[in-house]
């Protein structure tokens, strides 16, 4: 069996990563900047977020395809346990949160566009839907700082306390 994930798998982990760093800053940082510069602000935050929902759907569709490699040493059952929670919270999070924020977007009722294309609108904006639907991604957007958080300090603790191959499995370029 294999020692770390495939060349696919560490470049779509890492593409999802800027992308969702990207999503998150450009949201964090438009009130920083003049208001004639926010439509590129949201532009960006959504160009990156539904970017994050498809990648998302190939990680899942290429993680079915090939298993995860083997930590070794081998964690205790309740850490691994703890791992697939945290892994199906990220997935389910960076499925529904692209959903969500394109259905906001939707219900707001005007043009708008992703990558050139032409996206549909409600042909009536729904602002209480529109409102609505946007508190459940910013709440789930606000959690996902914490559950990005407990994954990134659990990968170092394993690289750094344990010691054991987790974080390696996922680094481009590192030997297995």
């Amino acid at each position: 069996m294999r020692s770390k994930y495939t060349s696919l798998q560490i470049a779509l982990h890492w593409l999802v990563f800027l992308l969702v760093v990207g999503a998150y800053c450009a949201m964090e940082l438009k009130g920083f900047a003049p208001r004639s510069y926010r439509p590129i602000f949201n532009a960006t935050h959504v160009t990156c977020g539904i970017s994050v929902f498809f990648l998302m759907i190939a990680r899942l569709l290429v993680r079915i395809k090939y298993r995860a490699p083997v930590i070794t040493p081998k964690p205790h059952p309740a850490i691994t346990g703890m791992s697939h929670l945290v892994h199906i919270i990220i997935y389910l999070m960076f499925i529904v949160l692209p959903i969500l924020g394109f259905m906001t977007v939707y219900f707001k009722g005007s043009d708008w566009s992703v990558f050139g294309i032409s996206m549909p609108h409600a042909v009536e904006p729904d602002e209480d839907m529109e409102f609505n639907i946007k508190s459940y991604h910013e709440l789930i957007a606000n959690i996902g700082y914490f559950v990005i958080g407990i994954h990134a300090f659990a990968a170092l603790f394993h690289h750094y306390i344990w010691k054991d191959n987790t974080l390696v499995r996922m680094m481009p370029g590192k030997k297995g």
